[in-house]
């Protein structure tokens, strides 16, 4: 049988981008300090991770996406997925009360992979989680000069984020001062920085649930 093409990433090397053989990947990454490859099973999938980090690759299996891999909350996503953009970023919060204690998270579209995870934070609201989610998966982006879209399902933390300000009605006290200056970081890092990275809505009603979700519903 013959052996299953692979195609090749090269974040940093000699020379950077996607290879059609171990042979040309060799060459840019053999004896170079810190280099940073993956291989992928298809060449979609390596021209998607090419666009994004290599932390958000490293350790993850080589598999291209499919309608089976890809899974929110640990369910497949539903009818019409072919409508997202799995080369993407997901952001989600979830919050026992309102207020209560508040978490939210970042990750893969594709993969399912954490990005980062923050909290728990006391006295929050879900959309003060949703709206910091977006914020510091832009600063994220911006760090790796990534300009992936990401995808939410709050329309009022895009709102916010559009707005340059989280508009919660939330009273600032002793338990959530540390939340709250974390809603300041982010409004001035808003206020500061343009970013190319398009913000999306996600359907959970055609898709399932944001793969971000907590699945505590």
């Amino acid at each position: 049988m013959a052996k299953k093409q692979k195609y090749y990433v090269v974040w940093k090397g000699r020379k950077r981008g996607v290879f059609a053989s171990w042979e040309q990947c060799e060459a840019q990454v053999s004896g170079y300090v810190g280099a940073e490859h993956k291989a992928f099973d298809s060449e979609d999938e390596a021209r998607r991770a090419f666009k994004a980090a290599y932390e958000d690759y490293k350790g993850q299996p080589a598999q291209a996406p499919s309608a089976q891999r890809l899974l929110t909350a640990g369910r497949p996503i539903r009818a019409h997925h072919e409508q997202v953009d799995f080369a993407s970023y997901s952001v989600d919060a979830s919050c026992s009360g309102n207020p209560g204690l508040l978490e939210y998270r970042c990750v893969r579209t594709d993969t399912g992979a954490v990005v980062f995870r923050r909290g728990p934070f006391a006295e929050g609201t879900n959309n003060i989680g949703e709206f910091l989610a977006i914020v510091e998966a832009l600063e994220l982006c911006h760090r790796r000069k990534s300009d992936l879209p990401i995808y939410t399902d709050s329309e009022n933390a895009m709102r916010w984020v559009k707005d340059k300000q989280c508009k919660t009605g939330l009273e600032r006290g002793e338990r959530n001062a540390a939340l709250f200056s974390r809603i300041e970081k982010a409004e001035r890092w808003l206020r500061a920085h343009a970013y190319p990275n398009k913000i999306l809505k996600w359907e959970t009603d055609a898709w399932g649930e944001n793969p971000a979700d907590y699945g505590r519903k």
